[in-house]
C-alpha cells in the first residue's frame, strides 16, 4: 500500500463531497439535536438527574459518540457500496495507478474523517447550549477519528459481503441499532442483566460513548482502557476489512 495513493483516494472523496456537504451538513446536524431536545428536555422533564447530573448533560456527551459513528457507518455501508457497484468509481479508480490497497485504505480513512468531522460538529453544537463542563472535550476529536476507523472498518466489511442495498438493513437493525441502544448513551447500563452490560463492553459505541462522557465530565483519566480497547480493535479488523474488501472488487 502506498500512502501518497491512498491519501488521493481520500481527496477524490473529499472533492465530491464538497459539492454536497450543506445538505448533508445539515441532515446529519438535525437528527442528534432532535435527539437531544425530544429525550434530553422531553424525557428530562421526568428523569431529573442521572448519575448526579441534569439528564439532558448526561446523555449530550453521547449524541456525539452516535452522530461520530453513523457518519462512518453510512459512508462506509451505502457510499462505499454505491462507489463499488453502481457507479462504477472503483473501476475508475483502478485503472489509475492506485491499486486496491490504496482504494481500500483512502476508503476508510474518509470514513474516519467523515465521523470525526461529524462529531466534531456536535461538540460545536451543544457547547453552544452550555451544555459542556470541561474544554477537554476538543481532545476528544483524535478519538473520533480513532472510532471512525473501527467503524469504517465494520461497515466496509459489511460492503464486502451484502449482496445488495436491501441487504444494508439487517446489519442496521440487528446490529446498528441494539449497540446505539444499549451503549451507555440515554441510560446507564448498570440497571440492565449483567450478559448485556458484558455483551456492551465489546462494541466500540460503548467505548467512545465513555471516552467522550469523561472528557466532557473534565475526566479523561478513567478513559485509558477504552482508548487501548479501541487501537487494539482497529489493529484486528484492518486485515479483515483489506482481504474481504480485496477478494469483492477483484470477483
Amino acid at each position: 500500500m502506498n500512502i501518497r495513493r491512498a491519501v488521493r483516494v481520500w481527496q477524490r472523496n473529499y472533492t465530491v463531497y464538497t459539492k454536497l456537504y450543506l445538505s448533508s451538513i445539515l441532515l446529519n446536524f438535525v437528527e442528534p439535536i432532535l435527539y437531544l431536545v425530544a429525550l434530553g428536555l422531553g424525557l428530562g422533564a421526568f428523569v431529573k438527574e442521572v448519575n448526579g447530573k441534569p439528564y439532558i448533560n448526561f446523555i449530550a456527551p453521547g449524541i456525539i459518540a452516535s452522530s461520530s459513528m453513523f457518519a462512518a457507518t453510512y459512508e462506509c455501508t451505502y457510499g462505499t457500496f454505491i462507489r463499488m457497484t453502481f457507479q462504477k468509481t472503483f473501476d475508475a479508480i483502478l485503472s489509475t495507478p492506485v491499486n486496491v490497497d490504496d482504494l481500500i485504505a483512502g476508503e476508510l480513512m474518509w470514513g474516519a474523517t467523515k465521523s470525526m468531522f461529524y462529531g466534531t460538529i456536535i461538540i460545536i453544537a451543544i457547547a453552544f447550549f452550555n451544555l459542556i463542563e470541561s474544554p477537554l472535550i476538543i481532545l476528544v476529536i483524535p478519538v473520533l477519528f480513532l472510532s471512525g476507523l473501527i467503524f469504517a472498518e465494520i461497515s466496509m466489511i459489511c460492503a464486502a459481503i451484502v449482496p445488495g442495498l436491501d441487504s444494508f438493513n439487517y446489519f442496521y437493525t440487528l446490529f446498528m441499532t441494539p449497540m446505539f441502544l444499549f451503549s451507555g448513551i440515554f441510560f446507564p447500563l448498570d440497571s440492565l442483566p449483567s450478559i448485556i452490560k458484558h455483551i456492551a463492553f465489546f462494541t466500540p459505541l460503548f467505548h467512545l460513548t465513555n471516552v467522550c462522557r469523561a472528557f466532557a465530565s473534565g475526566q479523561p483519566l478513567n478513559t485509558a482502557w477504552s482508548i487501548i480497547w479501541m487501537c487494539i480493535v482497529v489493529i484486528l479488523l484492518i486485515p479483515v476489512s483489506f482481504q474481504l474488501m480485496r477478494k469483492r472488487i477483484m470477483r
